[in-house]
């Protein structure tokens, strides 16, 4: 990458963060007369993806909806940030790769986010569940428990 301050061809990185889906890196000019540091931040283009919800409609795809669905499910659970951020890469990754055009089914994700939650907290799983499978009464939820264990 070009030095933003004298413009020199080369820097070296000489630290790398994630940060909320954001790649942080800090660099340095390899310009000997230069050797200034300056900061980037990357983030991976959002997917050009379609959601065909239960009614019908159909939406863009946003991150920030399923994020919203994951943290909610997750809230006061000792999951840290950088799990959390993990799933949902793993999730939108997944959907980038394996949906045949540009449209995909709200089940096919909701699905998904089912099956990293289980693995990584019952308590979320069930959480979530309850929400996206539209649970109706405490058999319900028995039956959810039981099927988790």
């Amino acid at each position: 990458m070009r030095c933003l301050f004298c413009g020199h061809a080369e820097t070296k990185v000489t630290d790398k963060r994630d940060i909320k889906g954001k790649v942080r890196r800090r660099r340095e000019c390899l310009n000997p007369r230069c050797k200034k540091r300056f900061t980037t931040y990357e983030q991976v283009e959002g997917i050009d993806l379609y959601v065909i919800k239960k009614d019908g409609r159909r939406e863009k795809f946003e991150r920030r909806k399923l994020e919203d669905g994951i943290e909610k499910a997750l809230e006061k659970r000792p999951i840290s940030k950088e799990d959390v951020e993990k799933m949902i890469n793993e999730i939108e990754e997944s959907l980038k790769k394996n949906t045949k055009g540009k449209e995909v089914n709200s089940s096919v994700i909701g699905e998904l986010v089912m099956k990293k939650l289980k693995k990584l907290d019952g308590v979320a799983y069930v959480r979530f569940a309850s929400v996206y499978r539209d649970f109706k009464d405490v058999n319900d939820f028995k039956r959810e428990i039981k099927n988790l264990g």
